[in-house]
């Protein structure tokens, strides 16, 4: 029977008049068509329980191989840059060395507090004050701050901060106050703070 058989076979056939109960004696086109119809629907099937679960265990197979690639690439640079880091770390080393030498031990703080009266005189101001506040522990460092309290204008004190800000000591200040003073001259009330390193937290 040619395709073009079958199909007026078909429109002939009156679907209402079919008994599932007889399916052994429908007509060869029917059946062919029921045939096709169940074989769609079977491959349907297993492309939504079967293939698509593979699709998705793919997918994060991938997912993982990119990842893992990434890993590998990140550990590789590290690897070819390892003696590279090295020599950083013992720079850093170095640097953080010499940084610790610029801080004041104990026994050093009232040598600090004479450079920094020196420094006053030398910028022309006169020293009413300058004296030890109480030590501020943080993690690593000890902070120890210094109230000063000088009399001069302000060329003098602008010379006086380069001058504290030049000594081989780290020292920082803050929170100045300037008010007038005696006659055209200003008083200043300044703090600074100079670091000890904290020798049992290395």
């Amino acid at each position: 029977m040619s395709f073009q058989d079958s199909l007026k076979e078909l429109k002939d056939i009156d679907f209402a008049d079919l008994d599932m109960q007889q399916i052994g004696v429908w007509p060869a086109s029917v059946k062919t068509v029921l045939l096709m119809l169940v074989f769609i629907v079977v491959l349907l099937a297993g492309y939504l329980f079967k293939v698509k679960e593979l699709r998705h265990q793919y997918q994060i197979a991938s997912n993982k191989e990119t990842s893992l690639l990434q890993q590998y690439e990140t550990k590789a640079f590290q690897a070819a840059n390892l003696q590279a880091y090295r020599q950083q770390m013992l720079e850093l080393d170095e640097t953080f060395g010499a940084l610790l030498k610029q801080l004041p031990k104990d026994t050093e703080v009232p040598g600090l507090l004479e450079d920094i009266t020196e420094v006053a005189y030398a910028s022309g101001l006169s020293m009413k004050a300058i004296s030890l506040q109480p030590e501020k522990v943080s993690e690593f460092y000890v902070e120890l701050p210094i109230k000063i309290d000088v009399i001069g204008d302000y060329h003098d004190f602008g010379s006086f901060v380069s001058g504290v800000a030049a000594l081989s000591r780290i020292v920082t200040l803050h929170d100045y106050s300037i008010e007038a003073g005696n006659g055209s001259l200003l008083n200043m009330v300044i703090e600074a703070k100079t670091y000890r390193y904290k020798e049992e937290a290395h």
